[in-house]
């Protein structure tokens, strides 16, 4: 089936929710959402499932609601992954060419990059992605595409990702007992950049930025190569957090005053604004000074920008980024966070949304930061099934040369069987003596 036309579907396994959503790529390459739905994450900590029975629950639930809004049902799912188990590596490999013409193939470049995939890691890591940067062919360096080049030594440099099989195991689990299957398992800042990097921006050099509740994810392009990526084990849960630990208020109304009048800056805030929030259990209700939320907010935030500013520099590629750094995910909504951005880093702020890559009923409700990643891994989806089709099709006209081959020496064979059985009536003189032997020969 042309993957053009196959529905998809995935699922963002987050630390405050979990998504479901279903898409159906269109003639112009955009996503059509089909249906969407949402459930609270219980059972996630920092991208790291913790109870597998509360994380079942809410897959199911987001999957119904999916489910009932598309009138379609799912057996397969791309599915997310994040957390603080996740960290990357670089790493380079060799082949050397051993065909007449000495010219690089595609098949040249696969092989070295199942290569990678044999590399030592940690007891308990596995390998998520191998993804490509440069090549060399003969040590001419800098090589984006060297399929049909002629050289001996082709040398590939690779980024790795690498994750902890004991989490992977435990969300593999979660989305079978769901009754689902995963397809592939694909890096949410990955699947991220897909659904709000333009090609532009990811050939000049820019740094995607996921703020989640639980984690914040990064991933830095350069001349249209991923070249880092990291997550931070902490997102928007500290500065809530923060908030109720340092009013001594409910973690509810910590989450609702930092969404409704929380603010990255200080300043912003005017010293006689105050917001009242309930007392608990027939308590006096308290006032908050939203200058002090304010203040609470900037310092966790500037903490977050501090560390996201590390792993830009850990890239190498911290002076190259052109177009800046783009913010997306639930923390991406905090007022004034865009300002203190650019003020702590430097850099250009953008907010990144997927609006340019949906379509369809619910493509107003999904043009948000909170579902770039889900809408990312419907993309990431689609480029896996085209590639996967792609390999299909090789298989299949390589089982056709098989065929054809086969068939013609069973035509070569024929005439010959002919040939010794004329042969063999040649040497009949009486037929009714010989009835037996030839029947006994001709089995």
């Amino acid at each position: 089936m042309d993957s053009k036309f196959k529905t998809i579907a995935a699922i963002d396994i987050g630390t405050t929710k979990i998504v479901a959503i279903i898409g159906k790529q269109d003639d112009d390459g955009k996503i059509e959402i089909l249906g969407i739905g949402k459930a609270q994450s219980l059972g996630v900590k920092r991208g790291v499932v913790l109870n597998i029975e509360d994380t079942v629950n809410a897959i199911e639930k987001a999957v119904k609601e999916a489910v009932e809004k598309s009138k379609i049902e799912i057996e397969d799912v791309y599915v997310g992954i994040a957390g603080q188990h996740i960290k990357s590596t670089r790493t380079s490999g060799q082949r050397y060419i051993e065909n007449e013409e000495t010219e690089i193939s595609q098949k040249d470049l696969e092989i070295l990059k199942n290569d990678m995939y044999k590399i030592s890691l940690e007891a308990g890591e596995e390998i998520l992605h191998v993804l490509p940067q440069a090549y060399s062919v003969d040590n001419e360096n800098g090589i984006k595409h060297p399929v049909g080049i002629s050289g001996k030594r082709l040398v590939g440099n690779f980024h790795i990702v690498i994750g902890k099989t004991a989490s992977i195991n435990n969300i593999k689990k979660c989305i079978n007992r769901a009754g689902l299957s995963v397809n592939s398992l694909i890096l949410e800042p990955m699947a991220s950049a897909f659904a709000v990097l333009t090609k532009d921006e990811k050939s000049t050099g820019v740094a995607l930025v996921d703020i989640g509740g639980g984690t914040t994810d990064i991933a830095v392009f350069h001349d249209g190569v991923i070249r880092h990526t990291s997550v931070i084990p902490f997102g928007g849960n500290v500065i809530t957090t923060d908030i109720m630990e340092g009013f001594k208020i409910l973690e509810r109304f910590a989450e609702e005053l930092k969404i409704q009048y929380g603010s990255a800056l200080p300043e912003m805030a005017k010293d006689n604004e105050v917001v009242t929030i309930p007392g608990i259990s027939g308590r006096p209700p308290k006032e908050i000074s939203l200058k002090s939320l304010a203040f609470v907010i900037n310092a966790r935030m500037k903490e977050i920008i501090g560390a996201i500013s590390f792993q830009i520099d850990e890239s190498g590629f911290g002076k190259n980024l052109g177009a800046g750094i783009v913010l997306t995910g639930g923390g991406a909504l905090l007022h004034n966070l865009t300002q203190l951005f650019a003020y702590q880093t430097g850099y250009d702020i953008k907010i990144g949304l997927p609006q340019k890559h949906i379509t369809g009923e619910f493509a107003e409700e999904v043009n948000k930061t909170i579902f770039a990643t889900s809408v990312g891994l419907i993309l990431q989806g689609y480029e896996e099934e085209k590639y996967r089709n792609i390999d299909d099709n090789k298989s299949k006209k390589k089982s056709k040369k098989r065929t054809k081959k086969l068939q013609k020496g069973n035509d070569t064979e024929a005439p010959m069987k002919n040939w010794f059985k004329n042969i063999g009536d040649f040497f009949v003189e009486d037929d009714n003596k010989f009835d037996d032997k030839n029947s006994k020969e001709e089995k």
